[in-house]
């Protein structure tokens, strides 16, 4: 790490960095107020991702829970059927556990201290930093991706920022960057550059401000930082999704309550395979199940081919298997009525697709 000029920038960065800030940031709503509430719920629902997908998701979120005591009265399935297709659904579970403590347990008044919002689910370093400095001003500083990019390349730091060790050295660096008077608009505003300015892929150095100071871009090595280790190799899973469809319009959907992905959605009864399978294969199985009386229909594959669905090392290779029988044991619910429930988003996608002629 550059340590020479981490010192000499130390006592203009802030002073650099909000002359650009407020000619250019962006107008969002979490930005327009200091309630801790509505800043909370921007922050979850924008861990792992972007805003433009983000934004249309909170001011849902906003418009039918107003406040945090709106959010407990609400069930579960409530709210992870809002956060349908965002993912990350233990987001959602603890967004909705954080609501109900702060309800119950804190006379609906929100923590604005890091520490007290390092209690609540859900909640780790990153959010407690903005959170108690956005509504309270409080004098931490918020380290996200774009504030590991932008540093990492400004001074150089090499530390593998996907390791403890380097939440520690970056908050270090920021804390001594860090407007004394103003840490809120100075977060913002770290954050705020490195999405606009020191992007990923295509950063805009040649208008940057601190590139005549930048180690990166003086020693052309800018795609170089943030540095990361490698991480775990993705596995391959294979999910045979059973859509029972009945003559009188009826199916099957069971909740997700293993933990793992997509626990406590719903789904369609699921076979996973080692491999893709054929049609032999799934016969067998849904001659095992208990939801028809008799095989008599017939089965084929949606589209006649599968797709797959990337997550964090999963690759998921997902095969919908249309069952179209006469009748339908007990457990069946009406094709009418499905949309009422939460499923992630591969069924999601699914259902607003499938026509059940």
């Amino acid at each position: 790490m550059d340590r020479i000029l981490l010192k000499n920038i130390t006592n203009t960065f802030s002073i650099i960095l909000f002359s650009w800030y407020f000619k250019n940031k962006r107008d969002l709503p979490w930005r327009n107020t200091t309630d801790s509430y509505k800043i909370w719920l921007s922050e979850i629902i924008l861990q792992q991702t972007q805003i433009k997908h983000g934004l249309p998701y909170y001011l849902r979120f906003i418009e039918k829970y107003p406040d945090v005591k709106a959010l407990s009265s609400a069930s579960e399935n409530d709210i992870l059927k809002m956060w349908e297709g965002l993912g990350y659904y233990s987001r959602a579970r603890n967004l909705h556990k954080t609501a109900r403590i702060v309800t119950n347990d804190l006379d609906g008044k929100f923590p604005l201290t890091y520490f007290e919002l390092l209690k609540l689910p859900g909640i780790g370093d990153y959010s407690a930093s903005a959170i108690s400095s956005f509504s309270n001003n409080e004098l931490v500083s918020v380290v996200d991706g774009n504030v590991y990019r932008f540093i990492s390349r400004l001074f150089g730091i090499n530390t593998p920022i996907n390791t403890s060790k380097s939440l520690k050295q970056f908050k270090e660096v920021t804390m001594k960057l860090i407007s004394q008077d103003n840490p809120s608009d100075f977060n913002q505003a770290i954050m705020e550059f490195g999405a606009l300015i020191c992007k990923p892929a295509t950063p805009s150095c040649s208008v940057c401000i601190f590139n005549d100071q930048c180690y990166a871009y003086k020693n052309d090595v800018v795609f170089d930082f943030p540095y990361k280790l490698k991480t775990k190799k993705s596995i391959n899973r294979f999910f045979n999704y059973l859509v029972f469809v009945s003559e009188d319009g009826l199916t099957v959907v069971e909740k997700r309550s293993k933990k793992g992905i997509w626990q406590n959605l719903y789904q369609f009864p699921l076979f996973e395979s080692y491999q893709l399978v054929d049609l032999i294969e799934i016969n067998k199985q849904v001659e095992s199940l208990e939801y028809i009386s008799s095989q008599s229909g017939s089965i084929e594959l949606f589209k006649n081919q599968s797709i797959v669905h990337k997550l964090s090392h999963q690759n998921i290779s997902i095969s919908f298997w249309i069952i179209k029988i006469k009748s339908l044991n007990t457990n069946s619910i009406s094709f009418n009525k499905i949309n009422s429930f939460p499923f992630p988003k591969p069924i999601s996608n699914f259902l607003s697709i499938f026509n059940l002629q």
